[in-house]
Parts: structure tokens; sequence; C-alpha cells
């Protein structure tokens, strides 16, 4: 499974979740945070499947998406520490944890599209 599987969705889910946050709450931390990390996901993820179909991998986008992965984890694992809110910390922290262990399993053991064809 390559990286661009799972980063558009997660990205849409960040940016949705500070949308949602922002609209809710009036919160401007989880408008910014959360559209921001989703774009910035969005972009890695844009550049790892253009590289796909070069029948390349991008392991620098898959750097810089473990990066923002493991940031958000540890942010809002520190949160929901302090809130003891599941949602939306909680849930936030939990699935940039698994992102973060699907992005290092990820630049470990994925091997380049042998060839890649499109009708």
């Amino acid at each position: 499974m390559f990286d661009f599987c799972f980063t558009f969705p997660y990205a849409a889910l960040l940016a949705i979740g500070g949308v949602i946050g922002f609209l809710s709450k009036g919160s401007l931390p989880s408008l910014l945070g959360g559209v921001g990390s989703g774009l910035a996901l969005g972009l890695a993820a844009q550049t790892s499947l253009n590289q796909y179909h070069q029948g390349k991998l991008c392991k620098p986008a898959t750097f810089a998406s473990l990066l923002i992965s493991a940031s958000l984890t540890a942010v809002m694992y520190k949160r929901f520490l302090t809130t003891g809110k599941f949602m939306p910390a909680g849930v936030v922290a939990l699935m940039s944890a698994l992102m973060t262990v699907f992005y290092v399993w990820n630049l470990l053991a994925m091997k380049p599209p042998s060839s890649i064809r499109t009708a």
C-alpha cells in the first residue's frame, strides 16, 4: 500500500475536523492546525502520487508526512492527557499515531512500483 492511499483521506479528515472545530467552537487554532496540516499532507500525497505515476517512490514526501503525523500525535496526545477528552484530541492522536506507524513501515519496506500501465 503506497503512502498516498491513506494520506489523502487522513488529510481530508484533519481539514474537515479543523473546519468543524472552528464552526462549532470558534477555535482559530483548530482551523489553522487542521486545515494547515491537511493541506501540507495533501501536497505531500499529491507529490507522492505524481512520482508513483512515473514508477518511483517519493521518500521525501513520505518523510514529510511522517514528521507531520508524529507532531500531531505528540501535540494531540498531550492535549488528550490534559483535557481527558477523547473527542477530538484522543481521536486525532490515535489516528496520527497509526499514520506515523504506517509512514515508518512505508519508508522501510516499500519498493518502487515495477511498472505502471494506464489505459
